[in-house]
């Protein structure tokens, strides 16, 4: 199970996502130098770090190391919720709870990602003799 990344860590992947491309120290460096003031060699130890912990892989272009993530970010993020889900007591409760934590824009997401992952999990069975089940919003066929 994945181990939520620091902020310092989050703030290098989220570069190193978002160029989907090898990177190397320095450029990861003067994109955070906009935003804050941090020595080339904190980075460079950060990113040994995450290369030690399996986020990026590495390989060698002259001198410096150019990395590279080993997943994605939604891959990362579902790591996470999947973790913290498989740890409460009551994961049903939890579900309902974070289902009502949702923005319009987050539940749109989930009805998107449900439509695709539904017609993979198998048919349910059919019911006897043509009913309806409560999960069953279609009519019954009317033997035309």
């Amino acid at each position: 199970m994945p181990r939520q990344l620091g902020e310092l860590e989050d703030a290098v992947m989220t570069r190193v996502w978002q160029w989907n491309r090898p990177v190397t120290v320095r450029e990861v460096l003067e994109d955070l130098q906009r935003e804050r003031s941090i020595a080339y060699t904190t980075v460079m130890t950060v990113m040994d770090n995450l290369h030690q912990k399996g986020w990026v892989r590495r390989e060698v272009d002259g001198r410096a190391y150019r990395y590279t993530a080993v997943s994605t970010r939604a891959a990362y993020s579902a790591a996470l919720m999947n973790e913290a889900w498989s740890r409460s007591d009551n994961p049903a409760a939890a579900l309902v709870a974070f289902f009502g934590m949702m923005s319009a824009e987050q539940r749109e997401a989930l009805q998107d990602a449900t439509r695709m992952v539904l017609p993979t999990f198998p048919e349910a069975p059919a019911s006897p003799a043509g009913e309806t089940t409560p999960a069953d919003d279609t009519e019954p066929e009317t033997g035309r």
